[in-house]
């Protein structure tokens, strides 16, 4: 069984910064890449930010582009988003996933992810 478990959301003012972590435990697994997701109430869930596991070059939505930032910290099996310059449109529930599909190194789209975190709700105030 493979978990991931968000952090780091919460509330912050407009222009604020806010840094999410997802963690991954359980057995070991081989993924292509792990990626964030949001989801506003009302909307689809929709792409952020995704890193391929080997090589580790990251990808980005382009409204988000210069503002978050993906990484990992291998040792610890961690990934983070670090979002700067926050707007009131970027409140949502933010989700970590992980991908065991090679199809995830091209496609950013949810169904190419089989692992998720339960979320984290980041609410920015205008």
């Amino acid at each position: 069984q493979v978990q991931l478990v968000e952090s780091g959301g919460g509330l912050v003012q407009a222009g604020g910064s806010l840094r999410l972590s997802c963690a991954a435990s359980g057995r070991a697994f081989v993924r292509y890449a792990m990626g964030w997701f949001r989801q506003a109430p009302g909307k689809e869930r929709e792409f952020v930010a995704r890193i391929r596991w080997s090589g580790g070059s990251t990808d980005y939505a382009d409204s988000v582009k210069g503002r978050f930032t993906m990484s990992r910290d291998n040792a610890k099996n961690t990934v983070y988003l670090q979002m700067n310059s926050l707007k009131p449109e970027d409140t949502a529930v933010y989700y970590c996933a992980a991908s065991t599909y090679s199809g995830s190194l091209y496609s950013i789209t949810p169904e190419m992810y089989d692992y998720w975190g339960q979320g984290t709700q980041v609410t920015v105030s205008s």
